[in-house]
């Protein structure tokens, strides 16, 4: 008996945990879901390196064409790992955590990529922050959003960044500065979800974003994403000369040409590969 005792703990010892991150490959669309259900899918050190890592390999991969992000559990995701931070609370140790989550943030705008938040849960802190850096985002009626920080004494600041360039500014500052939950309608209200649907038709709600997505030029929804982003920071001016240069870049490019004589002969378009 002391022996089948000694292999099972042997077992238990040796079994491989489960990684704080899932990718899945199907069709086009790369799916990373966080999986660290019974922490809320917080966002530890362990898992905003994995996510930066799968950011970067999706990046320069022709095959991939849409990029989905969603939770494991009942939780999207609650933000930072906050029993992480207590046990690491010192100036250059802060300086790293919330550093690296800013680069997975950036990475997200500048992945050529569409990014799609699927939203099924909390969203809190940094959580939010997530959906909000994220191009699209679909949520479930079960989907509260929040930046709730303040509650604990640390304001939302980096998350602050992706939450107002979403939100009119009295709602973000109302989200920002009280810290509740708001409800899925709300977000989709305000511009931080694209649409809400119940939690049974959430897939079919997605299946049909991806289809949309996936009968354009990959080429130029990666110009148009790149686009979208660099005009957002600059003046009037400056944009429109910016976005001048690039529709005219466009527009001598194979992808209009092919869709240029679609339209003349009055058929579907036929992208280059």
């Amino acid at each position: 008996m002391a022996d089948a005792a000694d292999t099972e703990l042997d077992e238990v010892e040796t079994a491989t945990p489960e990684p704080v991150l899932l990718r899945s490959d199907v069709e086009g669309v790369a799916g990373l879901t966080l999986n660290r259900p019974e922490q809320f899918n917080a966002l530890s050190r362990e898992l905003l390196g994995a996510l930066q890592a799968e950011l970067d390999r999706i990046k320069d991969d022709p095959a991939t064409r849409v990029v989905v992000i969603t939770g494991q559990g009942r939780a999207f995701c609650a933000g930072h790992d906050m029993k992480e931070i207590a046990q690491q609370r010192e100036r250059d140790k802060l300086t790293e955590l919330f550093g690296q989550c800013s680069r997975v943030m950036l990475s997200l705008t500048r992945l050529p990529q569409p990014v799609i938040a699927l939203v099924d849960g909390i969203a809190a802190a940094a959580g939010c922050q997530l959906v909000a850096a994220c191009d699209l985002a679909l949520a479930t009626t079960n989907a509260r959003f929040a930046t709730s920080g303040v509650k604990y004494g640390l304001f939302c600041s980096t998350p602050m960044v992706a939450l107002s360039r979403n939100l009119p500014r009295k709602p973000a500052m109302e989200m920002l500065l009280t810290g509740d939950f708001i409800e899925a309608d709300d977000a989709y209200r305000l511009g931080l979800v694209n649409q809400v649907v119940a939690p049974d038709r959430l897939e079919e709600a997605f299946d049909g974003l991806v289809a949309r997505l996936l009968d354009k030029p990959r080429e130029v929804l990666a110009l148009g994403k790149r686009a979208y982003y660099r005009q957002l920071e600059m003046g009037l001016e400056e944009a429109y000369d910016f976005t001048t240069q690039v529709i005219v870049d466009n527009a001598l490019g194979r992808d209009f040409e092919e869709g240029l004589a679609a339209f003349i002969e009055k058929r579907r378009p036929e992208w280059p590969a």
